[in-house]
């Protein structure tokens, strides 16, 4: 690796090669890089009239290496990089112009080695950096100052306990023998032979017990193993007797480990115990609720009893049930957003009539709490073999290099401050519980272990270790119950080191992938660099980890690891701070104490950031209501330890949210956060622990209930596919399409370019694709996506990637808009239309769909009676966002998709029935970052697609603030200038990528066209059509509340009882439109 030369700059991204060339301005200036797409390729980048002109240099099978240029230019090999360049300074070698001016990398600012930036496992050599101090300072000086430091210590410790013997020992090693070990050091000799000496001499008992103990041990753990391994016996033990004192204490304790499970395992199989899972009870708890009836409020209780699945009406605590019903005559939960206390029940009577009771909590908490104990209850005693909802607990703690106190239980029971769960749902166990720990000084074993007995002590469940992995003191750990052990799999671990140089491990990140059924999760754990002065740093830190991180499935190459799950969470100490001068520290305080968080938030480094699209692009984090987790004094939460004397002057710690969890999912799925906060009486470190709760959508393991035999072929088109890109390459662009549902990886032909005057280049893949799925079965489409990579057919090198959801395409054709991504920076946007060719079904309710939000403007039901589907119709309901209240994410978002109904003057909407007399709405595509479809102001405000993992789309543009909805109480930064107009693409130099080889992109496969059918009807209501409305006028204007979700499925009734509507007609492209526009929706400016 040619690391040493000016022109090599490793494995820089693309656009930042082209802003380097960039700077340089000069003909003939060059660099180096690695390439993204070969691996051990290289490609060299030349600037010619203000282009960047890309070469792949490849190697051979004898290593040479070999420049792709012009074509009929003979092509030379190269024993080494090096006298390539030297080669290619001369003209006419197939360039576009020989090699001149090469590019110097950046210097990157060199970081000051921190007091733990180094491995937990190795000893301090303070002795060396005493040495470094001062020059002046001979060796011998150093090793004498060192001597005496530790004689020092020694007068001012007890060693009343020790033996005569060691205390002397101890003694004259500082004396004398430390001075060998330093010169022992001095000329390069890592053996202390003083220090090996002494441990010799205080461990000489020790040494004769471990010979004299292991043979018994091993005889014991011989006879409890099924698989006698002949040849390891005593003997060999006693053999091993001259390995060092430490080896053989790790040895014995991965022996005694091992013991200790082998025998449990024998017992716990003997007598039928599954480590305390039957044992796991959730006891009767009630609640005190009050019932609304013609005016009148009575006290109630309501009691739940989960193990034997049902609800108790009763008039008084202590007083007789009243009635009772079972857990499938418990039809649905509806929640009010205007009362975010009140709770609709909905039951069915044995005379199969559907009441619905209102009640009304003592508040928020305690209805959420209510709620997931009936979630719970649904879920034990669901018929179904596959779970189709999950919760996944994540937690972040810096430990601060010191150990656990004796009681952690409020980590894992989410209680403290922010968003908190409710006493009730203490005994809820999560499915899923991820940890992830910097600073922490514990081995795995010792860690995994306290975990374990952790949440058996709280759960009384013996959870699963699934994967650890640790890189210095950054540790992660998944644990999950017994039951899912066999539902998990593929399971991957790595890291990635951001230290000093990238080579230390003291920050860095440590992940782990697993898919649980059909649905993929990514976990990463992160800790960066510190220092408030250092955002830039940070960022650096995260583009490396997410680029180099390797988890998930291997076959997504070209997409980095934001893409590759349907779930990625990333936690950790991420070190950004509150950006405010040191003098401010007092007033910091003091906002923090009377919970003023709203100006220092918006102060925050990490939202600041994330807002300018520099870190955690289309990431999003639940609203912080807690305070700044760092930095505490020790065994206090009550004082900010905002100073630290250092040798250099007082270093200011501003109190910051450090310790974060933020998420981003795929579009349309169903993710809710529970519980967002940090505890408070958790006080070994300077961090306090923070802990997240989310309630996750899983897709099972899909078996088709059709005859693969007999059932109609599906289809996947997608067509009318326009990118904007922000480069001036002229290669050709093709586009792959990957997902785990298709047959294999399709790509599409060259698309026609097009430069556009803001210095990007569009390009038009005018060719209809169809996409032929595994399995054709509409239940199993509807959980899909389809990821997208636009590459370049020269270099075969990603210049942007996205993701669709097939769920949109749920009843008809739909456009698509997407932010294309690559390495985690926008690159571009990619517009078309998708549209599913499947077979009728009959949905299956969800567990998710249980639960619901009610419009605060539904008419209520008047009357007692009823039959389910006019009850269902009086209410537009949707998936809820936990707690009634919108996800806050400020300002603006950018989710990076957006999907939209096909014009009005497009034919193929719903017809006949119920479906007919529903107005038809025109949906506009509005994204922040992506073109403006643009409405006029006197149009009805369109119904969209809308995400529950990203909250209702009406929050963005200020429209939470015009309909009196609630304000969060942060300050979150908004964007200059008009959020309603696209912000435009940063110049950037063209760049041309030449190659006398040219990919022939496979064809795509010709589409018959369908033939009417009826739509496939929702099974689930994430993602749901979200109605927006002008403001009432001021007198009318409903006191404030939360935005309205509403779910999309064209009629109220319940899951599984749903009427089928038409299926529209296909939406066929005009053939003869010019590709300068798309052929279905409307023409993008």
């Amino acid at each position: 690796m040619p690391s040493h030369q000016p022109w090599y700059h490793n494995n820089i991204t693309r656009s930042k090669a082209e802003d380097l060339l960039s700077k340089a301005a000069r003909d003939g200036s060059f660099l180096i890089r690695d390439s993204e797409s070969v691996q051990g390729a290289y490609a060299l980048c030349v600037l010619y009239q203000n282009c960047v002109y890309t070469y792949r240099i490849l190697p051979n099978e004898d290593k040479k290496l070999s420049v792709q240029a012009s074509e009929g230019v003979p092509i030379r090999f190269f024993a080494m990089l090096p006298e390539l360049v030297e080669a290619y300074y001369s003209p006419n070698m197939g360039l576009v112009t020989h090699l001149q001016y090469p590019v110097q990398r950046e210097e990157e600012v060199e970081e000051e080695p921190e007091p733990n930036s180094h491995p937990p496992q190795l000893p301090p050599r303070n002795f060396m950096a005493d040495a470094k101090e001062s020059e002046s300072k001979t060796s011998e000086q150093a090793t004498k100052s060192l001597s005496d430091m530790y004689l020092m210590r020694l007068q001012h410790i007890d060693l009343s306990t020790l033996s005569e013997e060691h205390q002397m020992a101890v003694q004259e090693y500082f004396r004398t023998s430390i001075f060998l070990d330093a010169e022992q050091a001095q000329n390069g000799n890592p053996n202390l032979p003083g220090l090996k000496k002494l441990i010799t001499a205080v461990c000489k008992n020790l040494n004769s017990e471990i010979s004299r103990i292991l043979p018994a041990l091993e005889l014991f753990h011989r006879t409890l193993d099924q698989q006698l391994s002949p040849g390891i016996g005593p003997k060999q033990i006693l053999a091993d007797s001259g390995q060092s004192v430490s080896y053989r204490l790790e040895q014995l304790t991965k022996l005694l480990y091992s013991i200790e499970e082998k025998a449990k395992s024998s017992v716990f199989d003997a007598v039928g115990y599954d480590g305390g899972h039957r044992k796991s009870l959730i006891p009767i708890v009630s609640f005190e609720v009050k019932q609304e009836s013609l005016g009148i409020s009575t006290k109630m209780v309501l009691k739940v009893d989960v193990e034997s699945g049902k609800l108790y009406f009763k008039k008084s605590k202590d007083g007789p049930e009243d009635k009772y019903y079972v857990h499938n005559k418990i039809l649905q939960l509806v929640k009010s957003q205007k009362m975010h206390a009140k709770l609709v029940i909905v039951v069915e009577t044995e005379k199969e009539k559907i009441l619905r009771k209102e009640f009304v909590f003592d508040d928020t908490k305690k209805r959420e709490g209510f709620c997931q104990l009936l979630q719970q209850m649904k879920t034990k005693h669901s018929e179904k073999p596959e779970p189709d909802m999950i919760t996944v607990f994540v937690g972040t703690w810096n430990m601060g290099n010191a150990g656990p106190p004796s009681n952690i239980d409020s980590w894992f029971h989410c209680k403290g401050l922010g968003k908190t769960r409710d006493d009730t749902a203490d005994h809820i166990p999560h499915d899923v519980y991820v940890i992830g720990t910097q600073e922490d000084p514990l081995s795995d074993r010792e860690w995994s272990d306290t975990l374990k007995n952790v949440l058996r002590k709280i759960t009384n469940i013996s959870f699963k270790q699934v994967a650890i992995h640790t890189l210095w003191s950054i540790r992660i750990i998944v644990l999950a119950k017994p039951e899912h052990e066999n539902r998990i799999s593929h399971v991957f671990s790595d890291s990635v080191k951001t230290g000093i140089a990238n080579t230390l491990g003291n920050k860095g990140a440590v992940g782990v992938s697993f898919m649980f059924n059909g649905t993929s999760f990514g976990f990463v754990n992160s800790h960066l660099t510190s220092g408030s002065e250092k955002k830039i740093r940070r960022n650096q830190n995260y583009t490396n980890i997410l680029r180099f991180l390797n988890l998930g499935d291997k076959k997504l190459n070209p997409f980095d690891i934001t893409h590759r799950f349907t779930h990625l969470l990333w936690l950790g100490d991420l070190n950004y701070r509150v950006e405010l001068p040191s003098s401010e520290a007092e007033n910091i305080v003091t906002k923090i104490k009377q919970q003023q968080y709203q100006e220092l938030l918006s102060k925050d480094q990490l939202s600041i950031e994330k807002n300018e699209g520099k870190v955690f692009l289309h990431f999003e984090e639940e609203e912080i209501t807690f305070p700044p987790t760092y930095r505490f004094e020790r065994d206090t939460r009550e004082k900010y330890a905002y100073t630290k004397a250092k040798a250099t002057g007082t270093k200011y710690n501003l109190p910051s949210w450090c310790d974060r969890v933020l998420r981003k999912s795929y579009p349309l799925v169903h993710v809710v956060c529970q519980a967002y906060g940090c505890t408070n009486d958790i006080m070994t470190s300077d961090h306090s622990p923070v802990f997240a709760s989310f309630e996750v959508g899983v897709a099972s393991q899909f078996v088709s209930k059709q005859d693969l035999n007999s059932a109609p072929q599906g289809g996947i088109q997608i067509m009318n596919c326009v990118a904007i890109l922000l480069t001036k390459s002229k290669t050709r662009f093709f586009i792959e399409f990957h997902s785990s549902c298709l047959e294999k990886t399709v790509k599409t032909s060259e698309g026609e370019n097009t430069e556009q005057c803001d210095r990007s280049i569009k390009v038009w893949f005018g060719n209809k694709v169809e996409l032929t799925p595994i399995i054709s079965d509409p239940e199993y489409l509807l959980d899909q996506h389809i990821l997208i990579c636009v590459k370049s057919t020269d270099c075969d090198e990603s210049y942007g990637e996205g993701c669709v959801a097939l769920r949109a395409a749920q009843f008809c054709y739909r456009d698509f808009q997407i932010t294309l991504t690559h390495h985690g920076e926008k690159t571009g946007t990619l517009t078309g239309g998708i549209q599913l060719r499947t077979s009728e079904f009959k949905p299956t309710e969800k567990l998710y769909d249980f639960i619901k939000i009610e419009r605060d403007d539904a008419a209520p039901s008047k009357g007692k009676g009823g039959d389910k589907s006019s009850v269902a119709q009086a209410h537009d309901i949707s998936n809820p966002s936990y707690m009634g209240v919108s996800f806050k994410s400020g300002g603006a978002t950018d989710r990076g998709w957006s999907y939209s109904m096909a014009p009005k003057n497009v034919p193929g909407g719903a017809q006949g029935g119920r479906e007919s007399k529903k107005p038809s709405y025109d949906l506009s595509v509005r994204s922040p970052t992506a073109m403006n479809y643009a409405a006029s102001e006197d149009e009805k405000l369109s119904e969209m697609l809308d995400n529950p993992l990203y909250g209702s789309m009406v929050k963005s543009h200020g429209q939470a603030k015009d309909q009196g909805h609630p304000q969060p109480d942060i300050l979150t930064p908004t964007p200059d200038g008009d959020c309603d107009r696209p912000p435009l693409p940063m110049p950037r130099n063209r760049s041309f990528t030449s190659s006398e080889n040219r990919a022939q992109p496979q064809l795509p496969i010709s589409l018959y066209p369908p033939g009417h059918k009826k739509p496939v009807v929702p099974s689930r209501s994430d993602g749901g059509l979200v109605q927006n409305r002008p403001p009432l006028p001021s007198k009318s204007r409903p006191e404030p509340q939360a935005p309205k979700p509403r779910d999309y499925r064209d009629t109220s009734e319940f899951p599984g009882k749903q009427r089928v509507p038409t299926r529209p007609g296909p939406l066929l492209p005009n053939k003869d439109a010019h590709p300068e526009f798309p052929k279905t929706g409307r023409p993008v400016n």
